[in-house]
């Protein structure tokens, strides 16, 4: 990881200065301007046509502290509706229509698993959870999970064997709700990968309850404020892209046509603060948070981890973050790359070995939700790998 210098105090954390991101040419950051071209051509041609893969987009990559792309294309707000008759999006007249812009929140979806996963690696170095620990040792009242020996390491990394997810939002109440996640066992034998939302779930009780503050104070004071991500927050989010016209069948609840507050039915349903779903951030803010992992934790005279334990996050398979997927990201992933994905849309993708991050932010569920299409985010990611210089 990039060097750094300069001690000096901040938030009572001994921090490092590191390079603030600064907006450039490509050939400045050492990336070549006509594969980033291709990339910005793509993003555009993700949102037009009747059927687009997104309403809306933004995207920004970089190398170093330089950001040499950041494009909005398409709409944050396209639809009024869906309409099952013709499978299709109700248009909204132009003059009714709100433009994607580079400052335009979206729903994060998954992308906040990554900052609930920061959130409690920065309680290990504390020396408040230990990496291996046993969750009943923190959480004896989930029975189940204390019964089966789930570690904090297994939920990281989504080998507790929980299954995907829970209808918390079919329960009748919060206690309903807390009384299912406590009762949950493992479907499948620790140790085996299974991805599942309840491990961030657990994790987000794990660190309320050692911690005494709710997640979303934790995100705030120890990773969004220092860092001065001032747009990343939990809804409600004034001014963020549309979302899901929310209607079963092909949702999970009615809640008709969605902006601006949480599109994951059980986040939802636990108030919009969850650790598998919630945030709202934008594409430049996000830049931020990977410049700050990609600089072994600091971010100008903030430090948000030391080097040692961004590495542990990192280092395969991952504590939260997936590492080398090509899935979703092309031809960066081989060499060490990690990031993740959202269901609304939302992917981000840094690479250690090249230092290079790329955020693609989109609305895809918007008027309504398909089955995944990763092929964009693996194009997009491929055209950085190969400006690099």
């Amino acid at each position: 990881m990039p060097s750094l210098n300069h001690t000096h105090e901040a938030g009572g954390r001994r921090a490092l200065s590191a390079p603030r991101l600064r907006a450039d040419t490509p050939e400045r950051a050492g990336l070549d301007p006509a594969e980033l071209g291709h990339l910005v051509g793509e993003v555009h041609a993700l949102t037009r046509g009747e059927h687009p893969w997104t309403a809306g987009a933004v995207v920004v990559a970089g190398r170093g502290p330089v950001i040499a792309v950041a494009e909005a294309a398409g709409w944050a707000v396209r639809y009024a509706a869906y309409d099952p008759e013709t499978d299709r999006g109700v248009e909204l007249p132009a003059s009714a229509r709100v433009p994607t812009t580079l400052g335009t929140p979206f729903d994060l979806a998954s992308l906040t698993k990554l900052f609930t996963s920061v959130a409690v690696v920065q309680q290990i170095e504390r020396g408040n959870l230990g990496t291996d620990a046993r969750v009943g040792t923190y959480l004896p009242d989930f029975h189940a999970a204390a019964r089966h020996g789930i570690t904090v390491r297994q939920l990281l990394t989504h080998t507790s064997g929980l299954r995907p997810e829970l209808p918390l939002y079919d329960c009748p109440d919060d206690a309903a709700r807390l009384a299912l996640l406590r009762a949950e066992a493992p479907t499948a034998a620790p140790g085996t990968h299974l991805y599942s939302d309840l491990n961030m779930l657990l994790l987000q009780y794990v660190l309320e309850r050692v911690t005494g503050r709710t997640l979303d104070v934790l995100i705030e004071e120890g990773i969004t404020r220092p860092l001065g991500m001032t747009a990343t927050r939990f809804g409600p989010c004034a001014g963020a892209a549309a979302t899901e016209d929310q209607r079963r069948p092909w949702a999970k609840a009615d809640r008709g046509m969605l902006r601006g507050v949480v599109h994951d039915e059980n986040a939802w349903a636990l108030g919009g603060v969850a650790g598998h779903a919630g945030l709202f951030s934008t594409a430049h803010d996000l830049a931020v948070f990977c410049r700050a992992l990609l600089a072994g934790g600091a971010y100008g005279r903030a430090r948000i981890l030391g080097p040692d334990f961004v590495e542990l996050l990192l280092t395969p398979p991952g504590l939260g973050f997936s590492v080398d997927q090509p899935w979703f990201m092309g031809e960066l992933a081989g060499r060490g790359a990690c990031g993740h994905t959202g269901f609304t849309g939302t992917s981000l993708v840094l690479d250690p070995a090249t230092d290079t991050f790329l955020i693609l932010l989109a609305n895809t569920v918007h008027p309504r939700r398909r089955p995944p299409a990763n092929g964009p985010r693996a194009t997009l990611a491929t055209h950085l790998a190969r400006a690099v210089v």
